[in-house]
């Protein structure tokens, strides 16, 4: 019993002394592996993922992702800036690829390496939708949710070892924890931590765009897009690591006022228009 209460302890002074701040929720978040490890390793990641396709350069297009992804780091330092985190993109080192894909897709890793695939491009549609996209893109690594994926994992692993040593000695109780282990944390946990992200990184992204000059307005529309391109395919909300296409769209548009009126205190009151 004494063990059980010094690992417990143990524990939690670990989980208190791994905790970050989220800047742009000011809530505590889980940080088991620091940046000084996560960016190198990010930044390998992505070398190797250009090394491995076609990186488009020189296009009307490759410069786009370049220019909205440029104006959306400045974007970034200047909210982080006026609330208190001066400093906080010291490590990251900004680089924005286009590959050539017909996956939907982009996404950003970690220390500020950005892609887009070239399939992605028709559904922007136009360059405040790339902003939209960027923007939700940016927010992923400006709110470190890689580093917290990577330390809920972390537990999640933690907790399956401490369940099998707890009824080792019980084999009918330790077949049934293995088989239900994996599904309940995952529809219960490792799911909706996932679809907070998506909706945190969708108010961030939202936000970051109109302080770039980006009509906020915009970022419904291109999830109207995007639902349209699904063709309605998609698991129940709860099944999936991304809210649903409808939430995502009815939040949105609730927000884009919100982000127009924090535009306003950097000075921005009218957006580029869109093209």
């Amino acid at each position: 019993m004494k063990l059980k209460k010094i690992i417990l302890n143990i524990g939690i002074v670990i989980l208190i002394l791994s905790c970050a701040t989220n800047p742009f929720t000011g809530k505590k978040t889980l940080a088991f592996v620091g940046n000084d490890q996560l960016f190198p390793s990010a930044f390998a990641q992505y070398n190797q993922v250009l090394s491995e396709n076609k990186i488009i350069t020189g296009t009307k297009d490759a410069e786009m992702i370049k220019r909205v992804g440029q104006r959306i780091a400045v974007a970034s330092e200047r909210y982080l800036t006026a609330n208190g985190f001066q400093g906080y993109l010291d490590d990251y080192k900004w680089e924005y690829s286009l590959i050539e894909s017909d996956q939907v897709n982009a996404w950003a890793m970690p220390g500020g390496k950005v892609a887009f695939y070239t399939g992605i491009l028709p559904i922007a549609q136009n360059e405040t939708g790339v902003a939209a996209i960027m923007g939700h893109e940016v927010a992923h690594a400006l709110a470190n949710h890689g580093q917290q994926r990577m330390s809920a994992a972390y537990i999640q692993q933690g907790l399956a070892v401490a369940g099998n040593i707890a009824l080792s000695k019980d084999q009918q109780a330790l077949g049934i924890f293995n088989q239900s282990y994996g599904i309940v944390s995952n529809v219960a946990g490792t799911l909706p931590f996932s679809r907070g992200h998506e909706t945190e990184a969708d108010k961030i992204g939202i936000y970051l765009m109109a302080i770039a000059g980006y009509n906020p307005e915009e970022a419904s529309v291109l999830w109207q897009r995007m639902k349209a391109n699904s063709g309605g395919q998609a698991p129940p909300e709860f099944l999936s690591t991304h809210p649903s296409n409808d939430s995502r769209i009815q939040n949105l548009k609730a927000l884009a006022p919100k982000a127009k009126a924090e535009a306003k205190k950097y000075g921005i009151t009218s957006f580029r228009p869109i093209n």
